[in-house]
Formats: C-alpha cells, sequence, structure tokens
C-alpha cells in the first residue's frame, strides 16, 4: 500500500489496526480467550482448554509470521519494541515477566483482559486501566518536574548492566543458530518447526478439538496479531528526492532520524495536523501488545488529542474496548460490576501497579510478548513468557493455600508448599497439606 502523503498513510494503517483490534475484542469477548483465566484453569482444575487456545494463538502468529517474513511481506527486524534487539536483557525479561504474572492474578486478568472486561461492562477494570497507564507512561516519560523515569530511578542502574551483548546482532533464534546471513531460512525452518509441535500438543485433546471456542479464540487472536504485522510492514511512502528522483519508503524511514526526509519532502505531509514530527517507532512494524499503549493512550488524552501522539497502540486499546462493548450488546451480556470489598479494591489496584511495572520492565504482556514477540522468534520474548506464566501460576498457588487453611498458613508456608507442588523444592520441605 502506498499513499503520496504521511497523514493518509497513517490514516489508513490506523484505520486498518481499529478494524482488525474491534474483531479481536468481539472474538475475546465470545470466546472468553483469556491467558490468565487460561494458567487458573490449569493450577486450579487441570483443564488445559484455554491454555491450548493460547498456544494456537502463538502457532498461528509465529508460523504467519515467519513465512511473511520470508516473503518479504512483514519486517520484525525493525520492529518496535525492539524484541530482536542486539541486548538481551533477560533479567529484565524475567523479573519483568515475574511481577507481571503476579499482577495479573491480583487484577483478575492480563492487560487486554482489562480492555474486554470495561467494554462488558466492569468498572473495576476502568480502575485497573488508569493505573497501569500512570505507571506505564512514567516508566517511559519523566515524573513531573523532575529528568527520571520511574525506570530510570527504581531498575536502570542496577538492571540494565546485566544484559548481555549478542556479536550475532539479533537475538531471535533464526540469527543465533545460522547467523545474519542465513537468518531468513533458518527462522522459516525453526519457526515451522515450532509451530508444528505447538499445534501437535494443541490438537491431540479431543477437548480443545471439540471446543469451539477454545478454537475459534487462538485462531483468530492468532491471525488478528498477524494481520498487524502485515499491515504496518506493508504502508509507504512517495517522495521527490532530489539525489534519488522519485523513492518510495517506509514510514519508519522517512521518520528515521538519520536518513528523515520530514523536513525536505513537505508535499508529503502537507496535510499533517500534529504539533510536531511523529515519532519513527510509533510508526514501525509492530503488532499488539497492551501496556505501553495503555500509557501511550494517558499521555495522548493529557495532550488535548494530539494528532502526534495517536499510535497504534493507542487506536488498538480503543478498537479492542469498543469490540468487547460491541459483542456485550449484541449478546446482551453487557453488565456493570464494581468491587466487592474494600480488599477486592486493594487487591486489584496491587495487580494493575504490578502490571504497569512488569509490563514494561519485561517489554510486553500475555500477548505483548506471550504472542506478538514469540512471533519474532526472540529469545526475550521466551524468556518473558515462562515468567508470566511463571508468576501467575505462583500466585494462584499461594491464593489456593491461603483460602482452604486461613489464618493457619502463613504466606512463607504457603510459599514454600506451592514451590513443592511446582516440584521447585524438595517434597520434605512441604509445609501444608494438600487438600
Amino acid at each position: 500500500m502506498t499513499f503520496e502523503s504521511f497523514t493518509e498513510a497513517q490514516s489508513a494503517m490506523l484505520l486498518a489496526i481499529f478494524v482488525i483490534a474491534l474483531i479481536m475484542g468481539m472474538a475475546v469477548n465470545k470466546t472468553n480467550f483469556c491467558t490468565m483465566g487460561a494458567v487458573s484453569d490449569w493450577v486450579n482444575m487441570g483443564d488445559k482448554s484455554r491454555f491450548r487456545a493460547w498456544m494456537f494463538a502463538i502457532a498461528v502468529a509465529m508460523i504467519g509470521v515467519t513465512v511473511f517474513e520470508y516473503l518479504g511481506m512483514v519486517n520484525a527486524d525493525s520492529a518496535f519494541p525492539p524484541y530482536r534487539g542486539s541486548q538481551l536483557i533477560w533479567a529484565e525479561n524475567l523479573l519483568g515477566g515475574f511481577i507481571f504474572g503476579i499482577g495479573m492474578t491480583l487484577a483478575s486478568g492480563c492487560g487486554n483482559k482489562a480492555l474486554i472486561r470495561i467494554g462488558g461492562g466492569n468498572i473495576k477494570s476502568i480502575f485497573v486501566f488508569l493505573v497501569i497507564a500512570v505507571i506505564a507512561y512514567y516508566m517511559i516519560n519523566p515524573l513531573p518536574g523532575s529528568d527520571q523515569t520511574l525506570m530510570s530511578l527504581l531498575f536502570l542502574d542496577w538492571i540494565r548492566p546485566l544484559s548481555i551483548s549478542l556479536e550475532a546482532g539479533s537475538q531471535d533464534l533464526g540469527t543465533l543458530v545460522a547467523g545474519s546471513e542465513g537468518a531468513a531460512n533458518a527462522r522459516l525452518w525453526i519457526g515451522a518447526a515450532l509451530a508444528f509441535g505447538l499445534l501437535v500438543y494443541v490438537f491431540k485433546s479431543s477437548e480443545f478439538r471439540g471446543s469451539l471456542d477454545a478454537v475459534l479464540g487462538g485462531l483468530i487472536v492468532g491471525l488478528a496479531i498477524l494481520a498487524a504485522w502485515y499491515v504496518t510492514s506493508s504502508i509507504y511512502l512517495n517522495y521527490e528526492s532530489d539525489f534519488d528522483g522519485e523513492v518510495s519508503v517506509t514510514m519508519r524511514e522517512f521518520l528515521d532520524p538519520e536518513t528523515s526526509q520530514w523536513d525536505m519532502a513537505e508535499s508529503v505531509h502537507e496535510n499533517w495536523t500534529g504539533s510536531g514530527k511523529p515519532d519513527m517507532n510509533a510508526n514501525s512494524p509492530q503488532s499488539f501488545t497492551f501496556i505501553n499503549p495503555m500509557g501511550q493512550a494517558l499521555g495522548y488524552t493529557a495532550s488535548r488529542f494530539d494528532r502526534t501522539l495517536l499510535t497504534v497502540g493507542v487506536v488498538a486499546v480503543i478498537g479492542v474496548i469498543l469490540g468487547s462493548l460491541l459483542w456485550a450488546l449484541l449478546s446482551r451480556s453487557f453488565r456493570i460490576e464494581w468491587f466487592a470489598s474494600a480488599k477486592d479494591f486493594f487487591t486489584h489496584i496491587i495487580g494493575a501497579i504490578l502490571m504497569g511495572f512488569g509490563g514494561v520492565l519485561a517489554m510486553g504482556c500475555t500477548l505483548g510478548q506471550g504472542i506478538t514477540g514469540m512471533s519474532t522468534l526472540a529469545v526475550g520474548s521466551f524468556l518473558a513468557l515462562i515468567a508470566i506464566i511463571f508468576g501467575s501460576a505462583l500466585t494462584m498457588k499461594i491464593q489456593y493455600y491461603k483460602l482452604v487453611y486461613e489464618d493457619e498458613a502463613s504466606f512463607g508456608g504457603a510459599l514454600v508448599t506451592s514451590l513443592v507442588d511446582m516440584k521447585l523444592l524438595p517434597g520434605k520441605m512441604r509445609r501444608l497439606e494438600k487438600v
């Protein structure tokens, strides 16, 4: 898709993302696709149907992105966030994912689920959204009256030095295995192998195969991730260059500070209505993630809707909410839900705070790293996904023992017993009996 002005190009991209997000919001509401719920069903009931739906979404997105990238239809190397960065921020991926997993359990769902519940009338999720948005915004942007962000104040100085600089120049499995020259072929085969393994795991369950909602939810979410990658990789601008004549470039290339033609190609952006030059990262190839975009949505609103701050993430947030609302109205499932108690309120707020910190630190959420990042075959995404699942499962185990034993179970006793259940500590260390 090629356009003659920046306004037209960005509008087309944002409209397409909105439609995809709208469809995904409807599908997630309809099928009850929920990553926290998937872990909960597995841990508490031994039911892996929704977990398999999540894995199915990963398989669909992974094979789609690897094939599309091989054909030159997707560019994940220039993605935002930089999933394939040459710095493997493993400690941030693990710590952020772990914190996020705890947070989404306390808040009764991940960032995407909060948006779905807002559309369904859940007032609790509005509070969760606002808290996540504030934390995510100030993790990246300076605090009022300061030049420091929450990231620089709390994490950067001690955790960033732990990162590993990769000589290969990229952390995707294809590059690590075959080097930069053979990366494209290697990604195709590795992506196909991993996706095939996931599909075998998913469809060997007759229960999953018999659940239309589980199959449909995983399929649509996976395709939505792929569609967003394709759209944001396929928008081009035509303009006249003083040196090269007529040139066709991506939006990212057009805005790149090192090669920017923004000031030299006035005809391309003559209808631009923003207050300044758009951000390059916001117009880079990308797909769905929801924690950082919640912060972006806050910034966009606070700026009185400055067009410069209208991003793919902001539009995706709006689209998912409206899609969920549309399905809730069509299915007559819309209902107002409030906090059950003061304890319920504070638990959700604490969960939202942890998701805000963890989602930015890990560079994504259950969709952002768990599906979108995984589709790029980035090592950091694998680490973040494992940490999210572990953090959530451990929290659920502790909650279970605290609920069953009430005052008889200390936090330490519930923690140790949970780790024993997860086979991370020897059985002789068990403090509480199974019920």
